[in-house]
């Protein structure tokens, strides 16, 4: 699978705009989890804006949602 960098980039919803894992999300994602992290774009905006990439606020944010 090709990785689409520039389709990933106009779709990115993360507000950290200088990240150098910016629309390579296999990067992205692994950078996160390493630091106990998930990525900006599994949040909502409001959230996301926060920069608080915990899994902590991530379960906090979705548990009324299941």
């Amino acid at each position: 699978m090709d990785c689409k960098i520039e389709q990933n980039m106009k779709d990115c919803p993360c507000t950290y705009t200088s990240c150098s894992r910016r629309g390579k999300c296999c990067e992205c994602l692994k950078y996160h989890w390493s630091h106990g992290e998930l990525p900006g774009c599994l949040f909502p905006p409001e959230v996301e804006k926060t920069w608080d990439r915990s899994l902590k606020k991530f379960i906090e944010t979705y548990k009324d949602k299941i």
